[in-house]
């Protein structure tokens, strides 16, 4: 099994349901408040590891309890979590999310996350080999991100770039992108599927939310559907698909058997609330698999 090196995020998520996105000026009364774990990284991390992945995760936390326990739930994931960096005087990511009507709008503070260098990509690159994953988001600064998929691509791994949220001057590496994953607001923002090939990227594999998901190259383009499940809330159903598309193509599948094993991840991951949370075992996907 080829290892999963993912370079990304860590935060704590502050989530609260409401009828409906308050006007300005306008209170509301919520239900629902939750603490719980996020961060594009982490959720990947936790996604790709509980599906089976040897994932080594790398990235920063602050010094205070909400790092210490989002480094616990990666570790009770299986997640190596040896470069996690805990920067003493910064606090820990945090994400506000409002969710209404089962779907979530987010305000992110970067906190620790703000301070990933290329040192600490370099850190974990030592530890990969050829024909490994390199697996990245963007809630991190763009210049470390870009150098981390350089470093990676130059040393033979393959690189997937989650371009979240999306951010045009990361347009700059995608020719060390190997694989992008967006959603459809993302390929939107970044000029669309052509622009990313004239880019250099061989593979993009869009999520379409309740319509799926559609494999593109620049020969075709395919779009498959998802199950169809009762939604109760969607935060990190984007990172359940990428961390287990990474974690399956990291056990030798092919890239369609990929694609559809973390297609059924993600709308299990939308039956339950949160985001970390919400990521189903290996055993769960492989019985709603037979279920279904």
């Amino acid at each position: 099994m080829k290892k999963i090196i993912i370079v990304g995020s860590l935060n704590t998520d502050i989530s609260i349901s409401a009828p409906y996105c308050p006007k300005e000026g306008e209170t509301l009364t919520g239900s629902d408040f939750m603490v719980s774990f996020g961060g594009k990284g982490a959720n990947q991390a936790v996604a790709a590891s509980r599906l089976g992945g040897h994932v080594l995760m790398c990235g920063c936390v602050g010094a205070d309890e909400f790092g210490k326990s989002l480094l616990a739930n990666l570790q009770e994931s299986g997640t190596d979590v040896r470069h996690v960096r805990e920067i003493a005087d910064s606090q820990t990511g945090t994400a506000v999310i409002l969710l209404t009507g089962g779907e979530n709008r987010i305000i992110l503070e970067k906190g620790a996350n703000a301070k990933l260098s290329k040192e600490d990509v370099d850190a974990v690159l030592l530890e990969a080999e050829e024909g490994d994953l390199y697996l990245t988001q963007l809630e991190n600064p763009v210049e470390v991100i870009g150098y981390g998929l350089k470093q990676a691509k130059e040393k033979g791994l393959v690189t997937i770039l989650n371009p979240a949220p999306a951010n045009q001057e990361i347009t700059k590496y995608f020719q060390y992108v190997d694989m992008i994953m967006p959603n459809e607001n993302e390929l939107q923002l970044l000029g669309g599927k052509q622009l990313l090939f004239e880019k250099g990227i061989k593979k993009a594999i869009t999520t379409l939310g309740s319509n799926g998901y559609e494999y593109s190259d620049e020969k075709i383009t395919k779009r498959f559907p998802c199950i169809s499940v009762n939604v109760v809330d969607t935060t990190g159903a984007g990172d359940t698909f990428c961390g287990s598309l990474a974690g399956e193509l990291a056990r030798g599948s092919s890239l369609e058997k990929a694609m559809a094993f973390a297609s059924k991840a993600a709308s299990l991951a939308c039956t339950h609330k949160g985001a970390a949370d919400s990521i189903p075992s290996r055993n769960e996907v492989e019985a709603w698999r037979e279920e279904w």
